[in-house]
């Protein structure tokens, strides 16, 4: 059980890289397992009390057990399982912003869960800095100064890749890899294989997600104001056009592929992902 949340906002000079900070505390007397969501971003966990055990079904190995570790971007489903009491800070970051912090591609992080003493000793250092703080302002300072260090050392991401990614983000995927391709200059080819290396993964399958991740944002707040007819009714239909997918079919594969559950199932009560839509 969640005991405490409390939102941190950043800097306004880490504005256009983080979008805040989301400090926690939780009880769990029995194991409490979770679902998480696929996504084209990164998350940063700093925390400093019992493990979170992270596993993605599709192959052993891509997971993590521990307090303080990076996941992701994931293209599939993961699940997540902790018993005890957890306490930390979560820092849900963009591909680019976390190519920028973190001073790696993302290539080398692309569908796995790593401790973060595998990433860099800045990250640790961090975890044990926030541990010995009392209370969430200072911690969310620490976070803060500790981020805008990284900016000042690390190189910018390449514009063109930039420029690329947040044109699919505007559109929320609606742009063909063709068309980035041409605005940036570059080969499709090309495009591809630089921003997997830079960000995780492909463009085509980073459109895909962020499509994805509106539509199960949206999920929720739609089907309180009026509840579907059902997985195979008229409602669905309605709402796979909405979100950009051809049709209800199609809607659901991409949720079975990416939440591992029909749009439907997801909105029962307890079912929905702690990762952000």
């Amino acid at each position: 059980m969640l005991t405490e949340a409390v939102v941190g906002l950043p800097d306004p000079r880490l504005c256009p890289w983080v979008d805040r900070y989301l400090g926690y505390r939780e009880v769990a007397s029995t194991p409490l397992v979770r679902r998480e969501v696929a996504g084209a971003f990164v998350v940063l966990i700093l925390g400093w009390a019992d493990p979170l055990d992270v596993a993605d079904p599709r192959a052993v190995g891509r997971g993590v057990s521990g307090s303080a570790f990076l996941a992701g971007p994931f293209d599939g489903w993961c699940v997540t399982r902790t018993t005890g009491t957890g306490a930390g800070v979560q820092v849900v970051l963009s591909a680019p912003a976390a190519r920028r912090f973190l001073g790696v591609p993302l290539g080398e992080l692309a569908n796995r869960a790593v401790p973060v003493d595998g990433v860099g000793g800045w990250l640790v250092r961090l975890r044990d800095e926030l541990a010995a703080e009392a209370a969430w302002p200072a911690r969310f300072a620490r976070l803060d100064a500790a981020l805008a260090a990284r900016l000042a050392a690390t190189d910018p991401v390449d514009g063109r890749l930039l420029r690329a990614w947040r044109r699919l983000d505007r559109t929320g995927g609606a742009v063909s890899v063709g068309a980035l391709a041409d605005e940036v200059d570059w080969s499709r080819r090309h495009l591809a294989v630089r921003f997997r290396q830079e960000f995780g993964l492909p463009p085509k399958t980073v459109a895909r997600l962020l499509r994805f991740e509106r539509a199960y944002a949206s999920l929720g707040r739609t089907l309180c104001a009026a509840p579907a007819a059902g997985p195979h009714g008229a409602g669905w239909a309605e709402r796979a056009a909405r979100w950009g997918y051809y049709d209800q079919s199609h809607l659901i594969r991409e949720f079975q592929e990416f939440a591992g559950a029909t749009p439907a199932a997801l909105v029962r009560a307890g079912s929905h992902s702690s990762n952000p839509g």
